[in-house]
């Protein structure tokens, strides 16, 4: 038997498959620019009654650069990133300010020079998707609840979560490491934990693919972790995945400690990687509720959904009399 069909067999879902039965079928192409642009789809968030990042300022053009002196002077701490960034590309976070510049997470300082530079970059579209210019957001910089101070090196861990026609269906916890410096970004050497979706206990823990316990920098457990405010981070997942009009979608959030679950952003072609991380597949997960005539409106029933469907229940229940699958 060869490998792909071994894959296929489990239910792992291919990129093939989550390009063409998935994201093509389920996402309008007319609705990517809300998620794609961070701005917008705060906007949406806040709609729908998520608590999203304070919005310190929006760089439209070069003559508005200087803004961030400004900023910085009333607000020390913050985040610059590209409007239409992916994959983490320019992001920069600022924890002081310095006579000749900004200060860094690791300590070193920025000088003015350098730090307008990067946004020049950022608003010639170099971090960003497809081409021509770009904004930057400058947003205050969330506080990762204090549950994670042994298991995020030197940055803000995150919770992504796939929803699929409203109905939350996988979710890992990313956590940042020395080696992906500071980021939680798996690509980068971050480390993937996969999280059991009812009760929100993370499974098992997985870096550069391969299955770890321990985190590589605090050397703490990975798995059988408590991901705070579990129920709020499904709720959120199932409201702002249903309000946008993309069928199938990441939710990227993080529990800060003051403000609680808070939306990142939300990505239309959310990686494949999270099935690593939780050791299933998505296909099985994904068909049933593909099959479902409809899904409810309201976000606890389809929640609800998601918990049976997750362990493996019929879901016969959820179908309202007179519709057939």
């Amino acid at each position: 038997m060869k490998p792909f069909t071994r894959l296929a067999k489990s239910g792992v879902l291919g990129i093939n498959s989550r390009n063409l039965d998935f994201i093509a079928a389920y996402n309008p192409r007319r609705f990517y620019p809300l998620v794609d642009d961070k701005v917008i789809t705060k906007q949406l968030a806040k709609e729908a009654g998520v608590t999203v990042p304070e919005q310190f300022g929006v760089i439209r053009y070069g003559g508005e650069i200087d803004l961030i002196e400004s900023i910085a002077r009333k607000h020390s701490s913050f985040v610059v990133k590209p409007s239409r960034g992916s994959g983490g590309g320019g992001i920069m976070v600022f924890n002081g300010l310095a006579k000749s510049g900004l200060r860094r997470m690791n300590g070193q300082i920025t000088p003015w020079s350098d730090v307008k530079y990067h946004l020049s970059n950022m608003l010639s579209g170099m971090f960003s998707m497809g081409d021509g210019s770009d904004h930057v957001l400058i947003e205050e910089r969330l506080v990762p609840h204090s549950a994670f101070s042994k298991l995020a090196f030197g940055g803000v861990p995150d919770v992504r979560v796939i929803v699929f026609r409203g109905v939350p269906i996988m979710s890992m916890l990313r956590l940042p490491t020395a080696e992906s410096d500071g980021k939680a970004n798996l690509h980068q050497g971050g480390v993937g934990a996969g999280i059991d979706l009812v009760t929100g206990i993370t499974t098992r823990g997985v870096q550069h693919n391969d299955s770890i316990d321990l985190h590589p920098d605090f050397e703490t457990p990975v798995r059988d972790f408590q991901v705070p405010a579990w129920a709020d981070i499904l709720d959120l997942a199932a409201r702002l995945g249903h309000h946008i009009g993309l069928g199938y979608v990441g939710v990227d959030i993080v529990i800060c400690e003051h403000k609680g679950p808070t939306l990142l952003e939300l990505n239309a072609r959310p990686g494949i990687a999270i099935q690593t991380a939780n050791l299933r597949g998505l296909r099985p997960l994904l068909l049933p509720i593909h099959d479902l005539p409809s899904v409810p409106e309201d976000v606890h029933e389809r929640i609800e959904i998601a918990k049976a469907n997750w362990r493996g229940e019929p879901l016969d229940r959820f179908v309202a009399p007179g519709e057939s699958g």
